[in-house]
């Protein structure tokens, strides 16, 4: 109840705040149709709000997965992680790809083994023999487990030049195999990194080692690059299938074109990408420019990585605030 006017004092009286969430009375949306009114009302106001359509847009998740949601869907792929990574201060990251079918020495010799014996107990068996062959192929390659392993853990360890934890992040796709290894070595060195993880038919589980509000979950590929690739200083792929070339191809392109700023690509391991992508047939044939080999350089070892990745900053006097 607001004041007289107080005629002595001259001020205008002012009515009491109303408070923030209550009425004194209600206003009438407030309360459903009584039933006195209409006994029937009760059953279709709660038909109502049963409804579908009567859910919030936000919250109606059979509305949000319809065709005609995509591109709302493709902008919250977008704006998530660009609204959280920067809440947890993650400005630069170091991008490695890699098959998630490389797994560590220990497991790759087990799967082995178990091939073995199965095939000795059945040693006319076409389809085990290929599998074994396929298995000590994993196995000879898992060393490559162990160099990810160490290239993140480098990666982790890395001091800026006051001596503080550089802002440098492993960022990877959030699988097992090399992905795996990457994280596993940052969280070796008590680092934080990122997992950008793929919505699948057949569900990709998160490696354990990616830090937990780290760890995005994506629906769509060309999302996930894309974040591979706005705070990325360097990319790092190891061998891989599909998957890993689908990745790798478009940042080539990316760079070739100049669609990006050039960064370091590493390539690890000579032998295996050589054979699986031969450069030089692409460049003799003429379908990419002779300068298109240098894009990117080979690597067999973490610290050939990590020395060549910062190398290449002070080649270009843009060094990387890393204490070498």
């Amino acid at each position: 109840m607001a004041k007289d006017l107080t005629p002595s004092s001259g001020k205008i009286a002012i009515p009491r705040p109303a408070h923030p969430h209550k009425r004194q009375q209600p206003l009438p949306w407030h309360r459903p149709k009584p039933p006195d009114e209409d006994p029937e009302a009760p059953a279709r106001i709660k038909a109502i709000l049963a409804s579908e359509s009567y859910a919030l847009a936000e919250r109606d998740l059979a509305f949000l997965e319809r065709d005609e949601a995509r591109g709302v869907r493709l902008q919250l792929e977008y704006l998530k992680p660009e609204t959280l990574l920067p809440e947890h201060a993650i400005r630069d990251t170091v991008v490695v790809y890699g098959s998630t079918r490389i797994v560590e020495p220990a497991a790759a010799r087990r799967d082995v083994e178990a091939l073995r014996q199965a095939l000795a107990a059945d040693p006319h068996n076409a389809a085990l023999t290929r599998k074994l062959a396929v298995a000590e192929r994993i196995l000879a390659k898992s060393r490559y487990y162990e160099i990810a392993r160490g290239f993140g853990r480098l990666v982790g360890s890395s001091r800026d030049k006051n001596g503080s934890r550089s802002k440098m992040v492993i960022m990877t796709g959030g699988g097992p195999g090399m992905m795996e290894a990457a994280n596993r070595g940052a969280f070796d060195a008590g680092a934080k990194s990122v997992g950008l993880n793929i919505n699948l038919p057949h569900e990709q589980y998160p490696n354990p080692y990616i830090t937990p509000e780290l760890c995005f979950r994506f629906h769509y590929f060309a999302l996930r690059k894309m974040h591979f690739l706005l705070r990325a200083k360097a990319l790092v792929a190891f061998p891989g299938g599909f998957g890993t070339m689908d990745e790798l191809f478009e940042v080539l392109t990316l760079v070739q074109t100049r669609k990006i700023q050039p960064v370091p690509i590493v390539l690890v391991g000579e032998a295996y990408w050589r054979r699986a992508f031969d450069v030089e047939f692409l460049a003799d044939e003429g379908v990419i420019d002779a300068e298109d080999r240098d894009l990117f350089w080979f690597a067999e070892t973490a610290d050939e990585i990590w020395t060549s990745i910062l190398d290449w900053y002070d080649a270009c006097d843009a060094p990387l605030d890393i204490e070498r």
